[in-house]
């Protein structure tokens, strides 16, 4: 049923219960998996990320903690990737480029608050995209 899954994530508690669920779906139906971390660039803005020393750099190195987490969490082969820009479009391009069958992503992320259902990435996620989304 799904050949290529694409998980996203932030490291938030929604983001780990997506990436849990995104794996047992790959590892059911032995499809390739991709996980995606996307810094933000829209939440600092590009020009304080590139004329701050080292800060666009930090929030990479944070994003491949986060990535080789999942890699640590499963047996299966996984392709990471890290982008930079607005998440909900960087996900997108990046579903388009794998052929992702399924985009699984955590129903809410870091940024939003306690009472939101959908998270505003999440829902430009599953407003956009032309391919099913599962959140978690």
């Amino acid at each position: 049923m799904y050949d290529t899954i694409l998980a996203a994530t932030d490291g938030s508690d929604a983001a780990n219960r997506a990436i849990e669920h995104a794996i047992d779906l790959a590892s059911s139906f032995d499809a390739d998996f991709h996980a995606i971390y996307v810094v933000d660039t829209t939440r600092y803005g590009q020009a304080v990320l590139s004329e701050s020393d080292g800060a666009l750099d930090d929030l990479e190195q944070r994003g491949e903690g986060i990535l080789d987490d999942v890699a640590a969490r499963s047996d299966i082969d996984i392709t990471s990737e890290i982008r930079r820009g607005r998440p909900a479009e960087e996900i997108d391009a990046y579903a388009a480029a794998i052929g992702a069958d399924l985009v699984v992503l955590g129903n809410r992320g870091l940024g939003s608050g306690p009472d939101q259902q959908l998270g505003s990435i999440a829902e430009r996620v599953v407003r956009n995209t032309d391919r099913p989304v599962i959140t978690a």
